[in-house]
């Protein structure tokens, strides 16, 4: 696996020189778009609005459009509002990993202790796991600020990036379910559907089935065969009721 940043974990006054590695990886097939007629690969153009002729890279220009008009920035510009390149991802306190909502992360990292840094990466490994506690701090990565949990993972620290605060949507605009009365029989066979269904959680028993059954038929295609897809039957309630339906799923088999 080849790093993708270099830097320090700042641990109070301790700098701990890590490594970072993407924690991720796609599984959807990369498909290209081509021309129907012949099968050729499309080509992107950068292309005048107006006059419809394709713009030089050189003579681009990024602007933002304010009011009625685009204000262009100029490389200074960016240069005044990127923050400072420092490479140290900076532990400003520490949380309960369990109060942060799952709707700010976004991807994982892995950090590697550089030899000089092994105990102190060890330390704060071992203190993450034994307090419970995940660390928040920021940190540049491709001139851009980002914040992040640190948090012990299988005896490795990993770096998850969150979003801000301001990158979250209200929920003003969105019609909530407040307003509805829910009877105590629904709320119990509610309750002891969700008890039914529950288990441990195992990330490996969940597959990315769409991809796994799209690459079949792929190679089925590339043979000159058609592939053999399972295709899932959505079980249908036999009432409009709620409870009826939640006494049906109560008492269907768990899985099918």
């Amino acid at each position: 696996m080849r790093s993708i940043w270099k830097g320090s974990i700042g641990f109070g006054l301790v700098n701990i020189p890590v490594k970072l590695f993407s924690g991720v990886q796609t599984t959807h097939l990369d498909l290209d778009m081509l021309d129907e007629r012949d099968h050729e690969k499309i080509r992107y153009q950068r292309v005048n609005d107006k006059t419809h002729k394709e713009v030089p890279f050189d003579k681009i220009v990024k602007g933002y459009f304010l009011k009625d008009r685009y204000v262009i920035l100029e490389k200074h510009d960016f240069e005044e509002a990127s923050p400072e390149k420092t490479k140290i991802i900076e532990l400003e306190n520490f949380v309960d990993i369990k109060e942060i909502n799952p709707v700010y992360y976004e991807t994982s990292y892995y950090t590697e202790p550089e030899k000089q840094g092994k105990k102190a990466y060890a330390l704060l490994l071992k203190a993450l796991q034994k307090s419970g506690k995940a660390g928040v701090g920021r940190f540049v990565l491709r001139n851009t600020e980002n914040l992040c949990v640190i948090h012990p993972m299988e005896n490795v620290i990993i770096i998850t990036k969150i979003r801000f605060e301001q990158e979250i949507r209200s929920l003003d605009e969105i019609n909530k379910a407040d307003d509805i009365t829910i009877t105590k029989k629904e709320m119990d066979v509610g309750l002891a559907l969700i008890k039914q269904y529950s288990s441990k959680f195992d990330l490996s028993s969940f597959k990315d089935d769409y991809s796994n059954e799209l690459l079949k038929i792929i190679k089925a295609k590339a043979k000159g065969k058609r592939a053999t897809v399972k295709k899932m039957k959505p079980q249908k309630a036999t009432s409009d009721d709620l409870y009826d339906q939640l006494m049906q799923s109560l008492g269907s088999k768990k899985g099918a």
